[in-house]
């Protein structure tokens, strides 16, 4: 069976909605995106497996291996897309648009024009060619849980020893991102008529001493951490979120604050949460008002390879652009965490990512794909 144009490919994936959401009326299952990913797989010689995602019956990963081997080759995307405004797109985000040199679509840059690039690369490759396997990693709920690289981390696959993760970067090597935590903290008080404070407990005034402890906090962490390999060279932590009490005349009897931490590598989630508890506690206890400090999601941790690394000097070599780190977060720490060296390479700008009108230019297509051939050649071949 012929293998559909690179343009054939992407206008079945865009086609094909795979919306991830926390909210459930906006979420859709990821599988009918893998099931056209296997049959073009399969199609091309790879074994082909699917892998839960515990507690979520519609959403799977999907791993495709050509060879066989333990130090082969992942090439990984994530397969849902962020929701969407359709009243703010100039055409119908499931219909891929030829305009300008540029294909339009939901998902055209992050990510489903990865996976095209990946059946151009591997197109003719037999499975006696290979000392090492090729395996292709699709995944479920990058954009909000990331909850497929998380099944992945917990069985151990996929076993590989280079993976490269193919977000849009415009094909600059990325070796090292910040992590992310967001993270909510609740004031519940004792509202009470407002003429006489004694009559309640105000928790947006508590809140405005946990406001006051986290700015703290954060001017305390940018003088003691720095990383010059990014564009912000400090942690950030921004109060994205707050609302509390109901009527002027009424004593505030709760109040909630949402916030994002983004760690630098080498700064642990789970130490990070520990000392903002431990900060805020007495802050529960000065105004007698319990609080409840909780993660709004589990967190990414940051990520960082090493410059020396094998598979960062092949893509330095293959695109002739010098690796750098980024400031948003992605599946990578999941499968360096199995064992395996990564980084954050693929066709298409992250500025277009989560924005009406997405798009990924024809021009990025066959660079990408030439770098892909590369890899597979030094690594695989």
């Amino acid at each position: 069976m012929k293998l559909p144009s690179y343009e054939q490919q992407l206008s079945a994936l865009v086609a094909t909605p795979s919306v991830s959401s926390a909210h459930p009326d906006l979420d859709t299952s990821n599988r009918p995106v893998l099931d056209i990913l296997a049959t073009w797989f399969q199609d091309l010689g790879f074994s082909v497996v699917y892998l839960p995602v515990p507690g979520e019956p519609d959403k799977a990963n999907l791993l495709a291996t050509l060879g066989q081997g333990d130090s082969g080759l992942v090439l990984s995307g994530h397969t849902d897309t962020v929701p969407f405004n359709a009243e703010r797109w100039q055409q119908d985000p499931f219909k891929l648009t030829t305009r300008d040199e540029r294909w339009y679509g939901l998902g055209a840059t992050d990510m489903k024009g990865f996976f095209p690039v990946i059946t151009e690369a591997v197109k003719g490759i037999k499975a006696e060619q290979l000392k090492q396997p090729i395996m292709v990693l699709a995944t479920a709920d990058e954009e909000t849980s990331m909850s497929g690289a998380r099944a992945l981390a917990e069985i151990g696959q996929p076993k590989g020893r280079y993976a490269i993760i193919g977000e849009p970067t415009n094909l600059q090597p990325i070796r090292a991102h910040k992590g992310i935590m967001m993270e909510s903290v609740r004031i519940q008080g004792l509202a009470g008529h407002s003429s006489n404070p004694k009559l309640g407990k105000n928790a947006m005034e508590a809140m405005h001493e946990v406001l006051a402890e986290l700015l703290l906090f954060r001017k305390q962490m940018e003088a003691k951490y720095e990383n010059a390999s990014f564009a912000i060279k400090t942690p950030t932590l921004n109060l994205g979120y707050i609302h509390g009490g109901d009527n002027p005349n009424r004593i505030c009897g709760h109040c909630e604050l949402h916030f994002d931490l983004r760690p630098l590598p080498g700064m642990s989630l789970e130490d990070l949460r520990a000392e903002i508890s431990q900060r805020l506690q007495p802050i529960s206890e000065k105004f007698n008002t319990p609080l409840t400090f909780e993660s709004l999601f589990p967190g990414v941790p940051a990520f960082e390879q090493p410059q020396n690394s094998a598979l960062v000097q092949a893509a330095h070599e293959l695109t002739g652009q010098t690796p750098e780190s980024v400031a948003f977060a992605t599946e990578a720490p999941f499968l360096q965490g199995l064992g395996m060296e990564t980084l954050v390479m693929g066709p298409g700008s992250i500025d277009q990512a989560h924005q009406p009108n997405e798009y990924i230019a024809m021009s990025q297509i066959d660079p990408a794909v030439a770098v892909l051939k590369g890899l597979i050649k030094k690594f695989c071949m």
